[in-house]
């Protein structure tokens, strides 16, 4: 693509590649201003008016999801429409002398190599390059655990090329358009946009870029497999009299987590807030669940942290020493080690089953009704026999009081027609006439049957 074309991709027309000011919510802005960074939260309404106002001559980073709080942190999630890697190039010794333009080819090349879809747009950010993925529709926050799991595969694909992988979580800001790196001096620019049928840039489906790259994530899929593969099992052995019943279908370890900590929000909505002696309790498994997500790490976690105790009172003053130990166990799931019970192997962070979450915050049944994973198991019973009952009729099958009603033990056509039930039956099971005028009527029918 010509220079002259590029230019024409200002900082404006680039954040709306992924963010959309009609839409409700907020995004970030953060500034160096003489060394210290400052950051500030905007409305998306007010997005192109907050652009124009930017300074190019300081370092400044744009978030790349939205949020439905005036705080980027990933708790806050609202949506996110795009996929990323961040490439450090000037860390590799194949980029050294490289143009921007050079690079973005080097990149470009190297995707088609391993089977990465194109980028749609490629920036220079001054040192490095930025690969952007557009999305057809943005992603909404309880499909969290699966934009993770993508942005891990790509980072993980791309580090040869200079892939930071401390810049694959969705509260990430990356430089903005037309203002300066100041290490370099250079500024940050589109050097490759990646136009589709019509002329715009292309975006993908969520869906075909989850399937083109997650079967090749093997820490993943692998392991979704495993589970599928054992939820059979066990339903064989429920239906041969035994068996445990899995009442957490469909979700992966992740998936699970984050699943979870979305249930413990939902319930202090429930219950119109937390009661004082509480607020650790909640703070702490809320914190253990985005940490076991995937969702953030070790680094970010005070700051999640500070704001899920915000959410949970927001003037209360927690204590940051309380959450050494899940710090220390944070590190050790970070590190990959295990923790031994029983003959069995567990993540270093908690797994706790719901039976101990239903009991540990007194959870209701009529509460359990409006969770999604923290029920228990007659509950998940219920759920697993109302889905099926679903699935029937969805099929055309008939429900069981329509069924029973017109049931021959229910209706008794012989007695109708005057005949006991064994006549009846040896008469091949005749019709009742669809218009009775008399029972006259029908005692002659039914007589002349036997003749």
């Amino acid at each position: 693509m010509a220079v002259t074309q590029l230019v024409l991709f200002d900082r404006a027309e680039e954040a709306r590649a992924y963010h959309d000011p009609n839409r409700a919510g907020f995004f970030s802005i953060l500034v160096d201003v003489n060394g210290n960074k400052r950051q500030s939260a905007h409305r998306l309404s007010d997005m192109p008016k907050v652009l124009s106002l930017i300074d190019p001559n300081r370092d400044t980073w744009l978030s790349q999801a939205e949020f439905y709080q005036p705080n980027r942190r990933v708790v806050n999630l609202a949506r996110i429409g795009l996929l990323f890697a961040d490439l450090d190039t000037y860390r590799t010794d194949w980029a050294a002398d490289r143009s921007p333009e050079q690079l973005a080819d080097s990149v470009l090349y190297f995707c088609q190599q391993e089977g990465i879809p194109t980028p749609s747009l490629l920036i220079f950010s001054g040192r490095g390059i930025q690969a952007k993925w557009l999305l057809e529709g943005a992603v909404p926050r309880h499909a969290l655990p699966r934009w993770n799991a993508c942005q891990r595969y790509l980072v993980d694909r791309l580090k040869e090329a200079g892939a930071d992988v401390g810049a694959k979580d969705a509260s990430r800001v990356l430089r903005l358009i037309e203002t300066v790196n100041s290490k370099s001096g250079e500024v940050c620019r589109v050097v490759h946009v990646e136009n589709g049928a019509d002329g715009q840039p292309v975006r993908y489906s969520f869906e075909y870029l989850a399937e083109v790259l997650l079967p090749v994530a093997r820490w993943d899929i692998e392991k979704q497999k495993q589970q599928r593969d054992q939820r059979e099992k066990r339903k064989q052995l429920k239906l041969i009299g035994g068996g445990k019943t899995d009442n957490l279908r469909g979700f992966s370890g992740r998936q699970l987590a984050w699943h979870r900590l979305e249930d413990l929000r939902t319930l202090m909505t429930l219950r119109g807030g937390v009661a004082e002696g509480d607020r650790m309790r909640h703070l702490h498994w809320q914190l253990n669940f985005l940490l076991l997500s995937g969702a953030t790490n070790s680094r970010l976690m005070y700051q999640e942290a500070a704001t899920l105790a915000r959410a949970i009172d927001g003037g209360w003053g927690h204590n940051c020493k309380e959450l050494m130990t899940l710090y220390s166990k944070a590190k050790q799931f970070e590190a990959g080690q295990k923790i031994s019970f029983g003959g069995k192997e567990y993540p270093a962070l908690y797994t706790p089953r719901n039976d101990t979450l239903i009991n540990l915050f007194e959870i209701t049944d009529n509460e359990q009704r409006e969770l999604r994973t923290i029920i228990s198991k007659p509950m998940a019973l219920e759920r697993d026999r109302d889905r099926k009952q679903a699935v029937r009729r969805a099929a055309g099958a008939m429900d069981r009081e329509v069924y029973e009603s017109q049931s021959l033990s229910r209706q008794r056509p012989w007695e109708t027609l005057g005949m006991s039930r064994a006549s009846w039956y040896r008469a091949g099971k005749p019709q009742v006439p669809a218009i009775e005028k008399n029972p006259s009527v029908l005692q002659t029918k039914s007589s002349a049957i036997f003749k």
